[in-house]
């Protein structure tokens, strides 16, 4: 059982993907401490060539809350604005037509919390590309939020019975190989290879979120990509 554990990031970057689809079970970390400033309501997308931010508006987001305890903005200005923005950015790329529709969908669905809308982003985007693993929450199963850092990881691979944990090489300072391997599971680190597609403009930007590559992108391509990373 290959497993990883990632914090639900707002339409993340193809790496995210890339580690979802190299483990059997995928474990959506809602249940601990937001991060201001991080990647779990916000992400670039390609607006006049170059990098633009986009975020979802929080209720009250602090740093002393879980994730799952933050509410986005109740109303439709942000997202309509928002998929207007996109709509704009990408209106000659050549799956606008799905790509708009899939994010419409998922921007408009009732979700109350941004781990809730990130799931169903996340989800939504797995379907799209054809992504089977399973993808679970953190705060469904395991009852562990008394345990901190590495030793809350080494215990939902326990649960689940792992033998293998796979995380982004950002990971190598944090977790300890010797530590997983005292429980028999195998810790490796994924790490994306340089990739680059055509973006219809002079200069590639890289590592923007999966909005841009699925505008871009077939489905081909996208499974091509997803393989596109070493593990160390």
């Amino acid at each position: 059982m290959k497993v990883a554990i990632m914090q639900p990031y707002f339409f993340p970057y193809i790496g995210y993907f890339q580690l979802i689809n190299a483990v059997d079970k995928f474990i959506i970390y809602d249940d601990v401490n937001y991060i201001n400033r991080g990647w779990i309501n916000r992400n670039n997308i390609l607006v006049n060539d170059a990098a633009h931010l986009i975020q979802v508006p929080l209720v009250g987001a602090s740093q002393n809350k879980l994730i799952n305890e933050i509410e986005i903005v109740p109303d439709t200005k942000w997202k309509n604005k928002l998929l207007k923005t996109i709509h704009q950015s990408y209106v000659k790329a050549p799956f606008l037509n799905p790509i708009y529709t899939l994010v419409e969908s998922v921007l408009t669905e009732e979700t109350k919390s941004i781990s809730a809308l990130n799931l169903a982003a996340i989800k939504s985007v797995c379907d799209y590309i054809g992504i089977q693993t399973e993808i679970i929450t953190s705060s469904a199963d395991y009852n562990n939020k008394h345990l901190k850092a590495e030793h809350r990881i080494l215990d939902i691979c326990e649960q689940v019975s792992a033998d293998t944990y796979i995380n982004p090489s950002g990971g190598i300072e944090l977790y300890d190989k010797s530590t997983f391997l005292h429980k028999n599971i195998n810790l490796q680190f994924l790490k994306s290879n340089n990739i680059a597609y055509n973006q219809n403009k002079n200069e590639f930007i890289p590592w923007l979120s999966i909005i841009d590559l699925l505008m871009c992108l077939d489905k081909d391509e996208l499974n091509n990509y997803l393989k596109q990373y070493q593990l160390t």
